[in-house]
């Protein structure tokens, strides 16, 4: 879970760093992954992988449709106007998928064979382990992506200062809509997968939120302190529930504990463990 985490945690990294905005509509992002792999498999009778594959493209051509039609235009506006549109989105978003799969939870069809698997007496869910698989493949991937392609360059480039990047002939507005693009391809896999295990509701986009913690932990513009960030607020959110269950009997410690974790964080480290601190000289 920690790794899923820090895969939804990067996604927000990731467009922060090529574009300087919080995208507080990532969640909404994982909702729509999730409802897109469902219909394929409850309409179609798909078989998961051609499904999965199918949706993971479809969130490409998503993510790119609302950076050009939404985001596009605003370039250049103050960075509180972007990010009261991306509010602004989720809230469409979320509405719009109530009215259209309605606001009740729907089970995935029947994926794996076997829904757990016994791990040194522990008792793992198939799903979770699917994606620890994939998000070690997506990090790993990530790494090859920024260090060894054109467009991973350019998007470092970018991020490190866009005027500079622009004036050696990168565009922009390509890193822009890639950003996005992959952002939304890597949110529908955690997506699917929380949706796998618990059913899909609008509950599910709460986990943008949930993770934004672990963003701010890691530090808002490094992706390795995503991935980081991920893995311990999945382990403090568990361990939570573990004192809670075996001794507090609050009830909800899980769900509170990594927004405690962030408001420690901020007052002791507001730029995170990884994150650059911004220095202005007057």
């Amino acid at each position: 879970i920690g790794l899923l985490y820090g895969v939804v945690a990067m996604s927000f990294v990731l467009i922060y760093k090529s574009s300087q905005v919080v995208n507080f509509a990532q969640g909404e992002f994982l909702l729509v992954g999730a409802w897109a792999c469902w219909w394929l498999l409850a309409k179609f009778s798909m078989p998961f992988y051609m499904a999965f594959l199918l949706t993971l493209l479809f969130m490409m051509l998503f993510g790119i449709l609302v950076q050009i039609i939404i985001l596009k235009p605003l370039i250049g506006e103050p960075i509180i106007s972007i990010i009261m549109v991306t509010i602004g989105l989720s809230i469409f978003f979320q509405a719009i998928m109530n009215w259209m799969f309605g606001v009740f939870t729907e089970p995935f069809p029947q994926i794996f064979s076997s829904e757990s698997f016994n791990i040194f007496g522990l008792n793992v869910q198939t799903a979770y382990l699917m994606s620890g698989l994939i998000s070690i493949f997506i990090m790993i991937s990530f790494a090859l992506f920024f260090k060894k392609s054109k467009l991973g360059l350019a998007m470092r480039a970018t991020a490190f200062d866009q005027q500079a990047a622009q004036s050696l002939g990168v565009s922009i507005k390509q890193v822009f809509a890639a950003a996005w693009a992959i952002s939304a391809m890597v949110s529908a896999v955690a997506g699917v997968v929380f949706g796998i295990v618990n059913g899909i509701s609008s509950g599910i986009a709460f986990m943008g939120i949930k993770v934004f913690p672990a963003v701010i932990l890691g530090g808002l513009d490094s992706v390795l302190g995503a991935i980081l960030g991920g893995l311990v607020i999945g382990l403090l959110e568990h361990l939570a529930h573990y004192i809670d269950v075996q001794f507090l009997n609050i009830g909800n410690l899980m769900r509170i504990a990594p927004f405690y974790a962030l408001i420690i964080i901020l007052m002791i480290k507001p730029y995170g463990f990884f994150g650059t601190k911004d220095i202005e000289r007057v």
